[in-house]
């Protein structure tokens, strides 16, 4: 059935990644209009969410951030599959960085690097970044349940220079690279909630109490992987800069959460200064009533 499910939805995906430019934000267009006003894809959720960390801003803005978040997520949605047919040039063009010296001299300095990022303005396009460093580029992801559409994205990647590691193998991997000395950067989508009773930090993001993934934190902290913060601003429509930021250089100087504490905070500033970007749709606050001690029997309080 999986194959039976690709075999039909790959032609589609093929077909769109081909169009130029001009007719793919047409399409997309035309599937905000469906999304947004026919079908109503988790427009209560994206409502709910903005009521709750923009609880001052007039109803009427948040409803235009709504507005404009749908008409983002479809275009991002297209562009995504657009990566599939999208050349290496076009690729360059539409996706820029301002501050490379920034990586660069953590790559002379022989570090591998963990590069953090959100869901925010365009995630996908990232991989442009491989063909600006030195070292060998990874990026974390949760494999995908159909293995023909997971070996589709891994070889869109490869095509791109990134290798793609599932999250169950990165430890294994990144330990590795470390022993052959392969100087590496790993990329990581850290924004995500984690479940109630695994998370080992509970903070405060756009001022709601919510558990947060501390994982890439971990990882830094084992391997001494300086933490640098991606944060991508949408130039305008199909084009993204992203610019670099340093949460810690020596993980293992910090306070125990403070580079996830740092990356929520650097998150939040995004969200604030282009509030239409984020990942509304995720439900990100579901676990804002829950007591952190309930699960932290042992934590101290304000963990």
């Amino acid at each position: 059935m999986t194959f039976l499910v690709y075999l039909l939805v790959y032609p589609i995906l093929w077909l769109i990644s081909r169009l130029p430019f001009r007719l793919l934000y047409a399409l997309s267009d035309g599937v905000f209009f469906l999304l947004y006003y026919a079908i109503g894809y988790r427009k209560t959720v994206v409502r709910e969410n903005l009521a709750l960390v923009f609880p001052d801003k007039a109803v009427s803005e948040r409803i235009r951030i709504e507005k404009a978040f749908f008409k983002h997520m479809c275009d991002m949605f297209l562009e995504m599959i657009k990566t599939m047919g999208i050349s290496h040039a076009q690729l360059q063009k539409r996706f820029t960085f301002e501050n490379l010296e920034v990586l660069h001299k953590l790559e002379a300095q022989q570090k591998s690097v963990m590069v953090m990022y959100p869901h925010y303005a365009s995630w996908e396009w990232s991989i442009a970044l491989s063909a600006h460093i030195m070292s060998k580029g990874y990026g974390i992801y949760q494999v995908l349940e159909n293995k023909y559409f997971d070996n589709l994205v891994r070889s869109i990647r490869e095509k791109f220079g990134a290798t793609l590691i599932g999250t169950t193998r990165t430890r294994d991997v990144i330990s590795r690279n470390k022993r052959n000395g392969q100087l590496s950067m790993y990329g990581i989508l850290s924004d995500q909630s984690p479940m109630p009773q695994k998370a080992q930090l509970w903070a405060e993001f756009m001022g709601i109490r919510v558990p947060v993934h501390t994982g890439a934190e971990s990882l830094c902290r084992k391997h001494d992987l300086p933490a640098v913060f991606l944060k991508v601003k949408k130039v305008k429509r199909g084009y993204y800069s992203g610019a670099f930021h340093v949460i810690s250089e020596n993980p293992n100087s910090e306070k125990e959460f403070a580079i996830s504490k740092g990356f929520l905070a650097l998150v939040e500033q995004s969200i604030k200064e282009a509030p239409e970007y984020y990942f509304w749709t995720h439900k990100r606050w579901k676990h804002r009533d829950k007591n952190p001690e309930d699960y932290l029997p042992f934590a101290p309080k304000g963990r």
